[in-house]
């Protein structure tokens, strides 16, 4: 492996050489980083980093390796992998492949040996850049050439690339290792609640949540229409997460629109921000993003605050909202909006990850809270 250069080159001219495993080839993409210790195969599967080059802060990657029941998507979306050090030898029971083979058997190129640090040092700093990761170009000039012609993620819609074909079930519950011990599992009810989930760019492991909680569970692709929805008689309706810039979905957006009043809506990550223009409000891009499995946001109606997951570059702005809108929930790094709810439908939202994978499970009560909403047991004012 250490006879394979690969090199990463970004908008501002910064090279970073190290070695290359995984696939083979050249990609261009936006830099960003996640702080998370573990997890990394649920970020490789995460629908939510199409067009974006991922740097993982803790150094050792690869350690437990890869195995089938931990994936959350049907394939690999994000454009590339920069890591410190990758791991050759896994170590776990559960694991079936490498790191290595994986991404090589995906398609995906990764990068090992530069100076990690040093890269998310200049991300924090400058904020996310486009970059170009190549193990076939070597040039400087030639990438820095590349990089300079390569497209951001403002004002595209990146939504077409990863949501389904067409309209399916979900049947599949939460793992044993994955059930948080204080969550009851309705499993074996038949008979809960219709949810349809519109899919953006889901991430599996909501789905398993929602099934896990009784939930019948349809999931359409996210460019369905309110008819379209409606006509499959929703007990309450789910916006997932996804990738990108929510400005350019103007199609989800009426279709949310033509949702209000008709059914309970809970939205995640770009599914809040999707409510939030659709209720009036703007969206904003963050400088570096959000991406880590720890940050803490506060619950402003309870007064705990929450270790959270999170995966998002673009934000709603709290003073964009009109009046009948309240921020629920706030980030208590930078103060951005990380929940917001109707003050008089049943309709709410969060920019965070309650169903973690990986990550914590402090707020897997929404779930909870959008069934008793489906139920009628939760007025809309209380969620």
């Amino acid at each position: 492996m250490a006879g394979r250069p690969g090199k990463l080159v970004l908008e501002n001219g910064q090279i970073f050489t190290g070695q290359a495993f995984g696939a083979e080839g050249e990609v261009d993409g936006e830099v960003c980083f996640n702080t998370s210790m573990t997890g990394y195969q649920e970020i490789l599967t995460d629908p939510s980093y199409t067009g974006q080059i991922v740097t993982m802060t803790y150094p050792l990657i690869g350690n437990y390796g890869i195995n089938s029941e931990d994936v959350e998507s049907r394939g690999l979306f994000l454009k590339g992998f920069v890591i410190r050090e990758l791991c050759d030898i896994p170590s776990n029971y559960r694991s079936q492949e490498s790191l290595d083979a994986y991404l090589r058997r995906n398609g995906v190129i990764g990068l090992q040996g530069l100076d990690t640090r040093a890269l998310v040092r200049l991300l924090r700093t400058q904020g996310a850049l486009r970059g170009v990761l190549s193990t076939v170009d070597l040039d400087d000039a030639s990438l820095l050439r590349k990089v300079a012609a390569a497209r951001g993620l403002v004002g595209r819609d990146l939504v077409q690339e990863v949501m389904p074909a067409g309209v399916s079930g979900w049947d599949e519950g939460l793992t044993e290792l994955g059930r948080p011990s204080d969550f009851v599992s309705g499993l074996q009810q038949p008979s809960g609640p219709h949810v349809v989930a519109i899919d953006y760019g889901m991430k599996w492991n909501i789905a398993r949540y929602l099934r896990d909680l009784g939930c019948r569970v349809t999931v359409v692709p996210g460019k369905a229409t309110a008819a379209e929805v409606l006509a499959l008689r929703p007990d309450g309706v789910f916006l997932s997460n996804g990738p990108g810039d929510p400005e350019p979905l103007t199609g989800a957006i009426e279709t949310i629109r033509g949702l209000f009043g008709k059914t309970p809506i809970f939205g995640i990550c770009l599914g809040l921000q999707l409510l939030g223009l659709a209720f009036g409000g703007r969206t904003y891009k963050l400088r570096f993003g959000h991406r880590g499995a720890n940050q803490p946001v506060l619950n402003r109606r309870t007064g705990r605050v929450e270790i959270t997951s999170q995966n998002h570059g673009f934000a709603v702005d709290a003073t964009s909202l009109p009046d009948d809108i309240e921020v629920t929930h706030i980030n208590l790094n930078d103060q951005t909006v990380e929940g917001i709810r109707h003050r008089t439908l049943p309709i709410f939202g969060v920019q965070y990850h309650p169903e973690a994978a990986a990550g914590p499970h402090d707020s897997h009560y929404l779930f909870t809270e959008f069934l008793q909403l489906m139920k009628g047991e939760l007025a809309g004012a209380a969620v």
